[in-house]
């Protein structure tokens, strides 16, 4: 049996459907099963988060594989500690939601993500690195702005991403869940392109009917900004060394794994975009 963790948010929610439309029934540990109510009746709804032992303890019986997801300052003690547990439970496989360039340790997500590697690594579980970089869904972020005044506000300068949509990033999760020959395997997914922010905003705007403008402001702008609005300072300056590194283009690089693991092309930001028009409207 499978358990998903975070089926609310972006990518555990695509494992979770995608897990279910191929014929399975997982298990899904949720903070809030009210907020998973579509998944009733399809997977197991366990209520709990990766900070309440006795709850994962008990999500973690008669688990095979887990898909590990964690987001924010604590993700990474969170993350520690479903290894420790996924371990003592008897898991023999766990697929590890990571992120591209992880193995560089240069900038502070890397650095999260590759310490839960390594503690994979040594911990006798068979393992599955994802290391995706920016998510095509992030556009969403700048859909206020877009509505109000046509524009995308972010200090990335011309620095290109390969921007990955969840849904791939979602089904190359399946493969490695449901499928033999992904343990011990990384996979760096992408786009099938990288796009500046600009090229971004041209292609939301022929898909809404008007025009879209990248407004590149200083990382002190974007900083405090990111503040005012709640997000801890930690998180906060670990973003703004992320935009750094997109700013210098070193986040364009173009994976072929999405089409190696899939049998198909990655798909595109114009077909993310398509599908998701409305909420730039």
């Amino acid at each position: 049996m499978i358990l998903v963790t975070g089926a609310t948010g972006t990518i555990g929610g695509e494992v979770a459907r995608q897990l279910i439309a191929a014929g399975q029934k997982p298990r899904l540990l949720v903070r809030s099963p009210e907020k998973a109510k579509a998944f009733e009746g399809k997977a197991e709804l366990f209520k709990g988060d990766l900070d309440d032992a006795t709850a994962l303890a008990n999500a973690l019986k008669g688990i095979d594989k887990l898909f590990l997801v964690t987001a924010g300052l604590d993700g990474a003690r969170l993350e520690a500690k479903a290894i420790d547990a996924a371990k003592a439970a008897g898991v023999k496989h766990v697929v590890k939601l990571s992120v591209a360039g992880a193995e560089y340790e240069a900038i502070t997500f890397a650095k999260w993500h590759r310490g839960n590697e390594k503690k994979l690594e040594a911990s006798g579980l068979a393992w599955t690195f994802l290391r995706p970089g920016n998510f095509m869904t992030n556009s969403v972020m700048s859909a206020d702005t877009i509505k109000r005044d046509g524009a995308i506000y972010s200090p990335v300068g011309d620095g290109k991403s390969a921007l990955v949509d969840p849904v791939d990033i979602g089904a190359v999760a399946v493969k490695a869940l449901t499928t033999s020959g992904h343990e011990g395997k990384i996979y760096t997914l992408s786009g099938p392109v990288a796009l500046s922010t600009q090229e971004q905003a041209d292609i939301i705007g022929k898909a809404i009917g008007r025009p879209v403008k990248h407004v590149d402001v200083p990382p002190e702008a974007a900083r405090d900004g990111m503040l005012k609005a709640g997000l801890p300072e930690g998180y906060v300056n670990a973003l703004i060394e992320l935009y750094g590194v997109m700013k210098a283009g070193m986040t364009a690089a173009v994976s072929p794994d999405v089409e190696k693991v899939l049998g198909r092309k990655a798909g595109t930001f114009e077909a993310w975009v398509s599908r998701n028009a409305a909420a730039f409207k």
